[in-house]
């Protein structure tokens, strides 16, 4: 239904999940939130979806927090604050914990709690034109519950400095310090997106998942306790069905 916040849409085992409030610029506010939940919920349960991407419906990807609802959520009590702020980091956790990878589509501007949003994704394929930013400080604000994982993704001096400064920036910067993975421009986004997408869903499922696993496991491990996770993790590997029969392929095109 085009008055629903989310758009949920599985194709080619790929479940896509568009923010639909495009009036509101696709701001974040509880209901879009808790469907976001319910969507990537809902694509791991779907045996049939194999990678979940997101993307926001008319020009823009999503502008951050809705603002109005921030208003009047900062008038409560630390309590219903702190609720809120749990939502979105109970979100985040979800995205983290998916076994299947989670993509984000970007363009138009990607701000704020937007710029979250896609951070927290796996991968973010980026259109040329696309603009991130994290704003928050020059309202006073803070990008908290990003910036576990936004240290981790483009380190420790320049997460301090995005957030403190507070600067817009277009998908070439964005790319340069590892906010995103891939850039294309208007002509051939759209083409291009969707079979970076796809080519992924092709792959091994139980690969690509053990890899996703794998890589956030190894962030609270010392080197040799992630040596032994990753020992684990080629056993199981080898283990699969996938791998087996792709390991027979391989040795039967050599034998031919």
């Amino acid at each position: 239904m085009t008055d629903d916040v989310l758009l949920y849409e599985v194709a080619d085992g790929v479940a896509t999940l568009t923010l639909n409030r495009p009036d509101k610029r696709n701001a974040l506010n509880a209901a879009l939130v808790a469907a976001l939940k319910g969507g990537l919920e809902r694509a791991a349960g779907d045996a049939d979806v194999r990678v979940v991407c997101i993307t926001g419906a008319g020009p823009d990807f999503c502008s951050g927090a809705d603002l109005a609802e921030l208003e009047r959520i900062s008038g409560l009590g630390l309590e219903e604050n702190l609720a809120d702020a749990r939502s979105l980091g109970a979100l985040f956790r979800v995205m983290r914990t998916l076994s299947k990878p989670v993509v984000a589509v970007v363009h138009g501007r990607a701000l704020a709690g937007g710029c979250g949003l896609a951070s927290a994704c796996d991968v973010v394929l980026a259109h040329a034109e696309a603009e991130f930013g994290y704003p928050e400080v020059h309202l006073g604000f803070v990008p908290a519950l990003v910036m576990t994982i936004l240290r981790r993704k483009v380190g420790e001096g320049v997460a301090f400095e995005l957030a403190a400064r507070g600067d817009r920036f277009g998908a070439l910067e964005a790319h340069r310090i590892g906010l995103v993975n891939r850039i294309w421009p208007d002509d051939t986004f759209q083409e291009q997106a969707e079979s970076w997408v796809h080519g992924l869903a092709r792959r091994p499922a139980s690969a690509v998942a053990l890899t996703k696993s794998l890589l956030y496991e190894l962030d609270g491990l010392d080197f040799e306790a992630g040596l032994e996770r990753a020992a684990r993790v080629n056993a199981e590997a080898r283990m699969t069905d996938e791998c087996r029969a792709g390991v027979r392929r391989f040795l039967d095109k050599s034998d031919g």
